[in-house]
């Protein structure tokens, strides 16, 4: 249902134009996040940890049982050799047994609750019998409790290692969002360039389209030489060409954007971005500091961290000393043939202990080998630190430096501008040939490219800081995680 409520919204929130849907790039990523194999791989992972971290919970939780043999039929016969008599035993039987286990968590050991009810009707043909149908009911009920001593608590470390592979999942499905972020709004832009590139392409042929006709005229008026009119079908002829080609990218690479997010093929759309040259202002302490606080790779290498830990207590346990204390009592009422026997009581205690005598150094290596992981984790964890930290200064830099290109390419479409202006002034009054004014052309529209894909590059670098720092530096919100739940 949530998936079908947010595809409603994506279609509603696209903007349809004759026909044409025009795309946003949220509405692109809302669309991915739904459809991309990647996320639904990752949201069964989350959904399989979450299940397996309740099953665990759910297990500490009384467990109640009641197995229940309504009837059993036995007939059995004997033959005494010394008598030739036959003796024939006939029994029916009714049994139920009802138990109630709990783990205790704080200690790791165990309470049992066990009841068993039983009635038996027993016939035996004999003629030595006095009373041959003995009827019988039965009852024991008991209270058992298992404690291991010298070792450490499984109850408490299993729940622990079910609640960081949940967790390590729920990372895992955030970072994959992130990852589908930075690459579907990569191609968005790319798609977006492409775009501009055929609207400047266009603009380049009505261009090259006046300047025929003006040729054109001039020649007719004998004004201007007809060389001048076959170099300006050229330069038509070459306007049509790049305007086809930049077409059939465009569409090729909308192929491609379609099935990356699940849009349907047949159908088509134009890109719509938000393109602006603003720039802002980041401060590589603080965003340093907010990639350390908020980077989930850092909680990832923290979990590799305890796991080792585990790893380390485990190998300890292997031909370790350890022990077992039980402990319990139990009631046993019997009735037959309507004689009530006496209530007894049955409790009983125990110890016992393993004692590992030689084990060929096999626990010192495992215990070795353990260290040696956590060792290695903890080089991971500072490892990751330092790649967050040099990443954060890079990103930084190259935003600084992408803001100085964005000024530079700004200024140099202005110079183009009017460099063109003036020129097709100069062409207009017969000063300058259609080749001269065809590489101003060029250059102007060289420049209005560059212009796009420095805006592009600064965008997408302001995005890599945003996944860097886990931080939206144009919003000033923090985009870390919700915290974990576990509803059952």
């Amino acid at each position: 249902m949530k998936q079908i409520l947010l595809c409603l919204c994506f279609w509603i929130s696209c903007t349809v134009i004759s026909g044409q849907t025009v795309l946003v790039l949220e509405n692109a990523l809302d669309y991915a996040k739904i459809n991309s194999p990647e996320m639904r791989q990752a949201e069964i992972a989350l959904s399989n940890s979450r299940e397996n971290l309740i099953a665990q919970k759910a297990g500490l939780k009384p467990q109640l049982n009641l197995s229940v043999s309504p009837v059993t039929y036995s007939k059995s016969q004997r033959l005494d050799n010394r008598s030739g008599e036959v003796y024939i035993n006939e029994s029916l039987t009714s049994s139920g047994v009802f138990s109630l286990n709990q783990k205790i968590l704080p200690t790791g050991g165990s309470i049992s609750l066990r009841n068993i009810t039983r009635f038996q009707d027993n016939y035996t043909s004999s003629r030595q019998s006095v009373d041959p149908s003995t009827q019988t009911w039965e009852n024991n009920l008991s209270v058992n409790l298992t404690q291991p001593v010298f070792t450490y608590n499984r109850t408490k470390a299993d729940l622990r290692k079910m609640e960081l592979a949940y967790e390590d999942a729920y990372l895992r499905y955030n970072l994959q969002k992130l990852a589908l972020e930075k690459s579907i709004t990569q191609q968005f832009y790319n798609l977006y360039a492409l775009q501009m590139n055929l609207l400047i392409s266009k603009d380049e042929l009505q261009n090259n389209q006046d300047n025929y006709e003006i040729v054109k005229n001039k020649v007719q008026g004998g004004l201007m030489a007809l060389e001048e009119l076959y170099q300006q079908e050229v330069n038509l002829a070459t306007s049509e060409s790049n305007v086809y080609n930049q077409e059939v990218n465009l569409e090729n690479a909308k192929d491609e954007f379609k099935v990356n997010i699940g849009f349907p093929v047949n159908e088509d759309f134009d890109i719509l971005a938000r393109i602006g040259a603003d720039t802002i202002i980041v401060d590589i302490e603080t965003a340093t500091e907010r990639a350390l606080a908020n980077r989930m790779e850092i909680r990832q290498r923290d979990i590799d961290i305890e796991y080792s830990l585990f790893s380390i207590i485990e190998s300890k346990t292997i031909n370790e000393f350890a022990g077992e204390i039980s402990a319990g009592i139990g009631i046993q009422n019997l009735t037959q043939n309507s004689v009530v026997n006496p209530t007894l009581s049955t409790p009983s205690v125990g110890i016992s202990f393993n004692i590992p005598i030689f084990d060929w150094g096999e626990r010192k290596a495992r215990i070795k080998s353990a260290e040696g992981g956590l060792k290695s984790a903890e080089i991971n964890l500072e490892s990751e630190k330092l790649d967050i930290i040099i990443n954060i200064r890079r990103s930084v830099r190259n935003l600084t430096n992408l803001k100085n290109q964005i000024e530079i390419q700004n200024k140099n479409v202005e110079n183009a501008q009017l460099t063109y202006d003036i020129n097709m002034e100069r062409y207009k009054n017969g000063d300058l040939t259609s080749m001269d004014l065809g590489l101003f052309q060029t250059q102007l529209s060289g420049k209005k490219l560059a212009l796009t894909n420095a805006i592009i590059n600064y965008k997408l670098e302001l995005l890599n800081l945003k996944i860097q720092a886990l931080y939206d530096f144009e919003t000033n919100l923090s985009i870390v995680p919700e915290a974990l739940t576990i509803d059952k």
